[in-house]
């Protein structure tokens, strides 16, 4: 099982790791194979979270509706940003989640 918790440094170090392009290719790649069972994970957890429910769609009719086109460009460049911001959270939460359990799988 992957050991934790982590200090500040010790993500920051990962994070800058992670971030040279060569180093990423490899997960990129798995990720990419892995995508239709992460989307329908990430899409359940959003569901679960509200972000489809008729108060999001609410927000999404009231963004896209706002007379004035700079206030409706803000409204939704801030919709997206926040759903973006939801789904980076969620995304990360579940790496975390499918490193634990690949890692307990090795140790098995």
């Amino acid at each position: 099982m992957a050991r934790g918790p982590y200090s500040d440094q010790e993500v920051e170090a990962a994070i800058e790791a992670i971030s040279q392009p060569e180093a990423f290719q490899e997960a990129e790649g798995s990720v990419a194979r892995a995508a239709p069972q992460l989307q329908r994970i990430l899409t359940e957890a959003l569901s679960a979270g509200g972000w489809f429910d008729e108060s999001h769609e609410a927000e999404v009719l009231k963004a896209a509706t706002i007379p004035d086109q700079e206030e409706r460009l803000t409204a939704v460049r801030t919709l997206l940003a926040e759903e973006t911001r939801m789904g980076m959270m969620i995304g990360v939460a579940v790496g975390w989640a499918l490193s634990d359990q690949l890692a307990s799988q090795e140790e098995d």
